[in-house]
C-alpha cells in the first residue's frame, strides 16, 4: 500500500519539530510495511527525516500521476489542502481526514477568550473565514462522503465537528472513528523514574505561552501564591513581555524534543498542566503515560481521556 499524507507542516532537518504527532503515525506506518510518503506544504526542499520521505508540492505536481492507494489530510485547511483535493482528488480513490482542532472550530467562539494583549489578532475577519471555511468544506464533505473517512482525535472534537457542519451523524457513522493522536514512543518505552532528584515541585510544558486555552495566567497565580513551591515552565511566547513573572517560576523559553522532556519530568515531582479548551491534549497524554503524577483541568475532553489514569488528577 502506498499512502500520501498532507501536512501544512512538518518536523524538517533544522530542529523543527511542528505536528510531531504526524510524523509519530507515519513512522509506525513505515514500521507497518506501508509505504508513505508525506507532503509538507511548508518545505521548500524534498528530504527524509527518520526514514520518511517528505517532498514538497512542486515534487508532487511532477510525479503527481504515481499511484498511491489513499491520501491521508491531517488538520485540513482551504488554502492547502482544500486546493489540493481540488486540483489533484481525482487521482485518489480514497480520502481520510483527521481533525485535530482549528479546521472544523469557530474560534472566537469554541475556543477560550485571548489574553488582552492578543485580542487584536481576534478579529471580525476571523469569524469571516471561519464561516466560508465551514460552509467549503461542508459542501466538500457531502459531496465526497462515499470516498471519504473521517478521523476525530476525541469525542468533543467529533461533537464540534457535527455541530459546526450541521452534519447529521447518521450520514458519516459508517466511515468516522475516535483515535486519539499518537504519544511518542519514547513516553511508552521509558517509565517516570521516582529515584532521580527532584528540582521542581511542578512542571508544565507547552508549545504556545500565548494562546489562553494552555492557562498560563494560572500556572503563574499559583506560583506567586505559593512561594514555596518551585516552578518549571517550558515553551515559548511574549506572555511575560507582558505579564510579570512570578519570582519562583523557572521559564526555558525553548522547544524540546523527546528525549530533552523525559529528563526534565524526572526533575519534577508533579505535571501541572491546566487547559481552557483542548481537542485531546497531546503533551499531557504522554506525560500520563510516561507516569508522572498530573494535574489538569475539569472539562468534558479530559475526563474523556484521563478518567481512567490513576496517575491523574482532575481540578477546576
Amino acid at each position: 500500500m502506498k499512502v500520501l499524507i498532507l501536512a501544512t507542516n512538518y518536523p524538517n532537518l533544522n530542529g523543527q519539530i511542528a505536528s510531531f504527532y504526524i510524523h509519530t503515525r507515519a513512522m509506525f506506518y513505515a514500521k507497518s510495511k506501508i509505504d508513505v510518503e508525506v507532503l509538507n506544504f511548508s518545505a521548500m526542499n524534498d528530504y527524509i527525516i527518520d526514514g520518511i520521505k517528505v517532498i514538497t508540492l512542486n515534487t508532487y505536481k511532477k510525479h503527481k500521476n504515481e499511484s498511491y492507494d489513499l491520501v491521508i489530510s491531517h488538520a485540513p485547511n482551504l488554502r492547502n489542502h482544500y486546493m489540493f483535493f481540488k486540483k489533484y482528488g481525482k487521482y485518489f480513490e480514497k480520502y481520510i481526514f483527521f481533525f485535530h482542532g482549528h479546521e472544523v472550530l469557530k474560534i472566537n467562539k469554541d475556543y477560550s477568550e485571548p489574553y488582552k494583549y492578543m485580542k487584536k489578532k481576534m478579529t471580525m475577519l476571523q469569524d469571516i473565514y471561519d464561516f466560508i471555511k465551514i460552509k467549503v468544506w461542508r459542501k466538500f464533505f457531502i459531496k465526497n462522503n462515499n470516498k471519504s473517512y473521517y478521523i476525530f482525535v476525541s469525542q468533543w472534537m467529533k461533537d464540534m465537528f457535527l455541530k459546526n457542519m450541521k452534519i447529521n451523524e447518521n450520514e458519516i457513522v459508517s466511515n468516522s472513528f475516535i483515535t486519539y493522536n499518537s504519544i511518542g514512543e519514547e513516553f511508552e518505552k521509558n517509565s517516570y523514574d521516582l529515584n532521580i532528584e527532584k528540582r521542581y515541585d511542578f512542571i508544565t510544558i507547552r508549545g504556545n505561552l500565548g494562546g489562553s486555552k494552555y492557562c498560563v495566567d494560572i500556572i503563574n497565580e499559583l506560583a506567586q501564591r505559593n512561594p514555596q513551591h518551585k516552578f518549571l515552565l517550558v515553551g515559548k511566547g511574549r506572555y511575560f513581555d507582558i505579564y510579570e513573572k512570578a519570582k519562583n517560576i523557572e521559564w526555558l523559553d525553548k522547544t524540546c524534543n523527546h528525549n530533552e522532556i523525559i529528563k526534565l519530568l524526572n526533575e519534577a515531582k508533579c505535571a501541572l498542566m491546566p487547559t481552557r479548551t483542548d481537542a485531546q491534549g497531546l503533551m499531557a497524554c504522554e506525560m500520563a503515560t510516561f507516569g508522572i503524577p498530573l494535574i489538569t483541568s475539569d472539562i468534558p475532553v479530559c475526563h474523556e481521556i484521563f478518567d481512567e489514569f490513576k496517575n491523574v488528577r482532575i481540578y477546576w
